[in-house]
């Protein structure tokens, strides 16, 4: 058997064992040479979950896990660490050392004449493989396509987004020393690290899903882990129009903002659908144009072939080494970009990027956090004061109002559903103050009997917005008439 170290030590049990049938004291003790694999072996225990497992007799009556169950899998699991090379292991691809696994375990279970039924024997092997190729307990959770949000708060609390709605689940680890490691484990495959001298963390996983991590000594009750998981079917605009986020004229609109080249910031709170709308919109940019992206974590999956990719980097532990978002825009100006695209505008970055919007990177984008398309101004506006920028208000305004064009604002309200519910041209000044026009704006106007919020997307009357020569220029100003025309006669005909 592929690395095979020796074989596992096993005691007889009676042939009546069940599901507790295997001693604590007959799990084989650690030799020196696993202490390379402690984080593993302590990573590798039970789900205390409050699911419900067959009995082992027949399975009418179902019995929840109990600590026979986890002595079992602790037994098991030493024998597999003396049984099999984790070094070699590694070599592996994913389903190649999960069948390598279960068939060492397998045939533990058969040496140690360990009574389990199918099923229990299927989960048991599942949640081996899952410590020790995965993440543990949240492996099921991050296998799900519908959960938009995992939220740990300590080893015996986990909560998932579904649908617009959390609710919590019956997923525990063993323990927040368990859980610590596996936050552990993720952070480091991007090269980052948590631990009590570096407490919080920002990180991603493999698929791009967001990752932060806030442990001891600043979180009181454990570590908390919370995981912004991205779809593995991307969503575009079309699917918007089916989940009812936008009309369709609308998002011919914001498809014709993506070919012509405007300046693009999304505006939104927290689980707005911010990244989702900006990876919507980059899909429309051309192929032959070169991209290049700044995040803290890398979560944009851009389709074009000419995209290079920056990510932010924390200081090193002497306190040396960090690589800001506003190092990283600022480099990328000597990169020949034709768009910037910044995942999230948080601080003085937001200059760079509007002098970069105002000097021949037309098509840049990017997401800040704001309620309304005006307090986006505002924001922007604070953000350069905070950045350390001694200017005048009136100039801070009109590089603003020179450099951004199109403000589109996205909401999640409060029956969980995702709208886009403005579409926002910035025009220019007014004496002091930065003027802006809505071409589409989402009206509510009640709710159903389930408590989901009814409303409509419609055009505010715009039929020549300030970009429209630059959709002549670039050959859309037919479909960009079209796009009006429709959403007019629409509203006309609901009125």
């Amino acid at each position: 058997m592929f690395g095979k170290r020796g074989s596992p030590k096993t005691t007889a049990q009676p042939t009546g064992a069940g599901l507790g049938g295997v001693s604590p004291a007959a799990a084989p003790a650690p030799t020196q040479s696993q202490h390379a694999e402690v984080v593993v072996q302590e990573d590798v225990q039970a789900f205390k979950t409050e699911e419900q497992l067959p009995s082992s007799r027949g399975g009418a009556a179902p019995s929840k896990r109990n600590d026979d169950y986890y002595e079992v899998k602790a037994s098991i699991f030493n024998a597999l660490v003396e049984a099999i090379d984790l070094s070699q292991l590694a070599r592996l691809g994913p389903d190649d050392a999960r069948e390598e696994i279960r068939d060492v375990v397998n045939d533990i279970i058969a040496l140690k004449n360990v009574m389990m039924s199918i099923s229990e024997q299927e989960e048991l092997l599942d949640d081996i493989c899952n410590d020790v190729l995965g993440y543990g307990p949240l492996e099921p959770l991050l296998a799900r396509d519908d959960i938009a949000d995992i939220m740990v708060n300590g080893a015996d609390t986990v909560y998932i987004e579904t649908s617009g709605k959390v609710e919590k689940t019956g997923i525990q680890f063993r323990d927040n020393k368990q859980l610590m490691n596996i936050c552990q484990r993720i952070v480091s495959q991007v090269g980052r690290r948590v631990d009590e001298s570096s407490p919080i963390c920002d990180a991603r996983l493999p698929d791009g899903s967001r990752v932060n991590v806030i442990g001891p000594p600043l979180s009181l009750d454990g570590p908390a882990l919370t995981i912004r998981k991205f779809k593995k079917d991307k969503l575009t605009l079309d699917q918007l129009v089916r989940f009812g986020s936008i009309s369709e004229e609308g998002a011919r609109i914001l498809e014709i903002i993506g070919r012509v080249r405007c300046n693009v910031i999304i505006s939104g709170g927290t689980g707005s659908g911010k990244t989702t709308l900006l990876n919507c919109l980059t899909r429309y940019i051309d192929s032959t144009e070169r991209i290049i992206t700044c995040e803290d974590s890398a979560e944009l999956q851009l389709q074009q072939p000419h995209v290079v990719r920056l990510e932010t980097r924390p200081p090193n532990l002497e306190g040396e080494g960090q690589i800001t978002m506003t190092d990283l825009v600022k480099n990328c100006l000597r990169m020949r970009p034709e768009r910037i695209i910044v995942g999230e505008v948080r601080g003085s970055e937001v200059f760079d990027l509007l002098q970069a919007m105002n000097t021949g990177h037309d098509g840049s984008m990017g997401t800040i956090h704001s309620n309304s398309p005006r307090e986006c101004l505002k924001r922007m506006e604070s953000m350069i004061a905070m950045g350390g920028f001694s200017l005048p208000s009136r100039t801070v305004r009109e590089i603003i109002a020179g450099s951004v064009d199109v403000i589109v604002q996205a909401a999640r309200l409060r029956d969980g559903s995702r709208r886009i519910t403005h579409i926002t041209e910035v025009v220019g000044m007014e004496g002091d103050v930065i003027t802006t026009q809505d071409i589409f704006v989402y009206d509510i106007q009640g709710e159903d009997a389930n408590g989901r919020l009814l409303g409509r997307h419609r055009s505010t009357g715009i039929g020549r917005p300030l970009f429209w020569e630059r959709a002549r220029y670039f050959g859309e100003e037919r479909r960009l008439a079209e796009a009006l025309d429709a959403a007019d006669q629409g509203e006309a005909m609901h009125a």
